[in-house]
């Protein structure tokens, strides 16, 4: 089935009966060329991209639960390349670009819409440090704009200009940075992914890798027995657990990220907000309600959900940063379980076990980077070598001293 305007059109003429399902239910079969773990947006953009891309074919999804019940359905759907280090910016403008073209790749309203980003500056120093970020952005393909005080004022008047402790001076804003609809992400790669024949099993949990000898032969499941040439994990926040099956310690901490969501308003806030004072993010989604977010739980957990403290500490960065927001009644929130690494950047690489691979380690920033990531993957399963934009995110960077570290907090996850 193909989308188009004629075809909702149609079926608005015709009692909307010519609607099938996005993608099969499949039986797994007994083998597979390679499988994938994990039913996120990462990994089922992987296994388009294999098949799109990459002419793979037999190819199977696994996921525990139903697609879209992990991060992928859980995140404050913001989409940007405005990083600094040279490990990082490419790969994130790549993914960037294939934003910008995914609804067409896909056929999916995916619901895509470039409206910025703006990181906010409150001191001289920060505006240098965002002067130097804009400008590796420029280097790197990327679209930035450092906007002063008045020309802030102009985009964004109803924010706190004049805080005491947090005065704004400026920003640095991305344009062609904005927000996708998360779980519309999850179902185009999954439709995708079905269309060229990838079979996506739900309610089909990984128990064990079968290894002999330093190979993996396949995955045990709740349904059985699955053999594969080529295994690939991307489960996010249970990429400890998921790996500790084949032996394997991560250099990864998992916390829980918590999210709001207001009431429906009126258009406010015209794109993506960061308070650069504190750790609080703010868009407004289509149906009006106020999205946002802050810092992680401190503490590990593998539960999707959040605690108290948490929920205050953002809030209080949302009243510093817009006195308005405190008359919105929050109407819910939710959880989602990070894979944070030890320098707060991802890994796509190979194992020593071989036939088996691992992307993870995205922190906060696995949303955005969920076309880059599948092709960057796809990449390294297909070809066994590792895509141009992702070389730096090398699963032994760690023991061998080539660290990521965008933010500069070094080795503790906690604080990415």
């Amino acid at each position: 089935m193909k989308f188009s305007g004629f075809k909702v059109i149609k079926e608005a003429l015709t009692g909307h009966k010519g609607w099938t399902p996005l993608w099969r239910d499949p039986e797994p079969q007994s083998d597979y060329d390679i499988v994938i773990v994990g039913g996120g947006g990462h990994g089922l953009a992987t296994a388009f991209y294999l098949a799109k891309s990459f002419g793979q074919a037999r190819i199977a999804v696994l996921e525990k639960g139903w697609l879209g019940s992990g991060n992928i359905g859980r995140n404050t759907t913001i989409i940007r390349s405005n990083y600094l280090l040279p490990g990082n910016e490419p790969f994130y403008e790549f993914s960037m670009k294939l934003w910008e073209n995914l609804e067409q790749e896909t056929n999916f309203n995916s619901m895509v819409s470039q409206r910025g980003i703006i990181n906010l500056i409150h001191t001289d120093a920060q505006r240098d440090a965002y002067r130097r970020r804009g400008n590796a952005m420029r280097f790197a393909g990327a679209d930035s704009v450092l906007l002063s005080r008045e020309e802030l004022r102009e985009k964004v008047p109803f924010l706190n200009y004049d805080n005491a402790r947090f005065p704004i001076k400026g920003g640095l804003m991305q344009p062609r940075a904005g927000t996708a609809r998360h779980d519309g992400v999850a179902w185009g790669y999954a439709r995708g992914a079905d269309m060229r024949g990838v079979d996506i099993i739900q309610n089909c949990e990984v128990t064990g890798f079968k290894i002999e000898r330093g190979k993996v032969l396949g995955v045990e499941t709740s349904r059985g027995f699955i053999g594969a040439k080529k295994v690939g994990v991307a489960v996010a926040g249970s990429s400890s657990r998921v790996m500790s099956m084949a032996g394997m310690r991560l250099p990864i901490e998992s916390h829980v990220l918590q999210a709001f969501v207001s009431e429906g308003l009126k258009p406010t806030i015209p794109g993506v907000i960061t308070f650069g004072a504190g750790h609080f993010y703010i868009s407004q989604s289509d149906k009006g309600g106020l999205v946002f977010g802050g810092d992680i739980d401190g503490y590990n957990s593998y539960a999707q959900r959040g605690n108290l403290p948490v929920i205050e500490d953002v809030l209080e960065g949302g009243m510093a940063l817009m006195p308005m927001i405190g008359r919105a009644r929050l109407l819910r929130g939710w959880g989602g379980v990070m894979d944070m690494s030890m320098d707060g950047s991802p890994i796509i690489d190979r194992t020593d076990i071989e036939g088996l691979y691992f992307n993870g380690g995205w922190c906060y920033g696995g949303f955005k980077a969920t076309p880059a990531s599948g092709y960057a993957f796809a990449h390294l399963l297909a070809t066994d070598r590792p895509h141009d934009t992702a070389k730096a995110y090398r699963l032994d960077r760690f023991a061998k001293g080539y660290v990521i570290d965008e933010r500069g907090a070094g080795a503790q996850p906690n604080l990415h």
